[in-house]
């Protein structure tokens, strides 16, 4: 069971769970990059570590849901970078993403390991990273702490490369294969 979420202050700088129309007290918020920023700002401040995970999560299975619990255990505060509708399509290529960038937040905003999530429009997390400086940046089994692209921005504001979650044998463009196979 993953620890209890963070709590971040006394007095939000942003609405927090529930209070935003359409979300539930059990989802973490759904952050701008502003937003994002400060709250890293102020866990710095309370000396808690922030650890930053990112990816696509286009059609949510468990092997996202394994990396996102593995990277919660890494520290105090779980912050997830969700890529924009566009950044995927860049990525991943036309057709992707499948579910749009809004919903695709707030499906892992409401995941219980997730203390809060920002939608970032490049391809890549580092200008991200600059403006959050995690304590620890995650990234998947399919990564070594060498090949990760984001690690020098980590390493330059003295956070660390984690590689956590299960073998990577689970993939949103496998499941997007097996279901036009089926179509």
């Amino acid at each position: 069971m993953p620890p209890p979420r963070a709590a971040v202050a006394s007095r939000p700088l942003f609405p927090l769970r529930g209070t935003r129309p359409g979300y539930s007290s059990a989802m973490a918020p759904v952050l701008s990059r502003r937003e994002a920023a400060e709250t890293a700002a102020r866990l710095k401040v309370e000396g808690k570590a922030l650890v930053f995970a990112n990816g696509a999560f286009d059609l949510l299975h468990v092997g996202h849901v394994r990396y996102l619990e593995a990277a919660r255990r890494q520290g105090d505060f779980l912050l997830v970078a969700v890529n924009s509708d566009a950044s995927v399509r860049e990525l991943k290529g036309e057709g992707r993403p499948v579910v749009p960038e809004r919903e695709r937040a707030e499906i892992v905003a409401a995941l219980r390991c997730v203390d809060a999530v920002v939608i970032f429009p490049e391809s890549s997390p580092a200008g991200l990273i600059e403006e959050t400086r995690p304590a620890v940046h995650a990234k998947g089994t399919d990564y070594t702490p060498e090949t990760v692209p984001e690690r020098e921005a980590v390493e330059r504001h003295g956070g660390r490369v984690a590689i956590v979650g299960d073998p990577k044998d689970h993939a949103t463009s496998a499941l997007v294969a097996r279901l036009k196979g089926r179509g």
